[in-house]
């Protein structure tokens, strides 16, 4: 198949995005595809349909390293002579002119419905969840609310859309209402560290989510084609589940499966498949949970394009049910091609 691969984008979650993206193609071209890798926000002015990109822009194999520091989107801003276009040059053409856009994006514009609901209209097939899946789960305010209508124990919240002081106490988590990768997340121990941990959130997003801190350890639970994955536990060396640990190698004890028991596994993944259906997720996500020490689950949020990059949960969770990376881009994207 023809595949475009589309990373980075306006976003602060681009680093990984390209990062993930990168994989994807190297695993795509190795399984056959004619594949390239196209960055949202800037696009290209050097071809204008697949074909043409192809030619010029393709590569024998695709890197990119995460880097520390969160992107500088006003940075960015000045490469770009039309900085408010969000999509690129020639982007949609030569999305239109493939068989399919394999989709690696992260953040805001990615993964909140946005692009899913333009390649609808024109006509594009992409891989993951469509807009209304996309939407609801971008927002961790709507996802919380929907799971909780359907039973499913997450952590109580308050939104904090004013300067008004929040009403759950600490120790709290401070989080931005969309976005991901924990960027803009706090973990509040003491009352004095508050106001700044809700107006570093509010550098991400208008509306705050103020929830209770819940005690334990975190998993994370892979769905794919509404199968649940093996469990994975997630234990970093330092501090919490942050952005640097999320992506600097060797920051973060990852142990897949999850050295659990049958039971605690069978419970979460039972969790997991059901969020991703009253979430109205497709193909694939990824469910994250903290577990109590009485072994109380907690869904923290879904995310409907999981990242794929070296130290990634996805991707071990399906190496651990006996699915290799490449094997598993390659599924994913067939997924996409199937339904079309």
């Amino acid at each position: 198949m023809d595949i475009v691969v589309l990373a980075g984008g306006y976003s602060h979650e681009r680093e990984v995005s390209l990062s993930s993206g990168s994989l994807i193609a190297n695993a795509l071209m190795e399984n056959g595809h004619r594949v390239i890798l196209l960055d949202l926000y800037f696009g290209t002015t050097e071809a204008t349909t697949f074909e043409e990109a192809y030619t010029k822009l393709k590569k024998d194999k695709y890197e990119y390293k995460v880097k520390r520091q969160i992107p500088d989107l006003n940075a960015l801003r000045s490469q770009k002579t039309k900085p408010n276009e969000l999509i690129g040059d020639n982007v949609i053409s030569i999305s239109q002119t493939a068989d399919l856009v394999f989709l690696s994006l992260h953040g805001e514009l990615g993964e909140n419905g946005q692009i899913q609901a333009v390649f609808d209209l024109y006509d594009v097939t992409y891989t993951g969840t469509g807009y209304i899946g996309s939407a609801i789960a971008m927002n961790k305010i709507l996802a919380k609310e929907v799971m909780s209508q359907y039973g499913i124990k997450t952590p109580k919240w308050e939104v904090l859309s004013t300067e008004q002081s929040p009403k759950i106490s600490v120790p709290c988590v401070v989080k931005p209402d969309a976005g991901g990768s924990s960027i803009g997340v706090y973990l509040v121990e003491k009352s004095e560290e508050l106001k700044d941990a809700v107006k570093d959130a509010r550098r991400y997003s208008k509306d705050v989510l103020i929830e209770e801190m819940i005690k334990g350890r975190e998993f994370s639970v892979g769905v794919l084609e509404d199968n649940a994955l093996p469990p994975i536990e997630i234990i970093p060396k330092s501090g919490f589940y942050n952005y640097e640990n999320k992506y600097q190698e060797g920051a973060t004890v990852e142990i897949c499966p999850a050295e659990i028991s049958q039971d605690l596994t069978e419970k979460m993944q039972t969790i997991a498949r059901k969020v991703h259906s009253v979430l109205r997720l497709e193909y694939y996500s990824r469910i994250d949970f903290i577990v109590t020490e009485t072994e109380e689950i907690y869904c923290i949020e879904a995310n409907t394009l999981p990242g794929m990059t070296p130290t990634s949960l996805f991707p071990q969770e399906a190496k651990a049910g006996g699915i290799d990376y490449n094997t598993l881009c390659n599924r994913i994207a067939q997924l996409a091609a199937d339904k079309k």
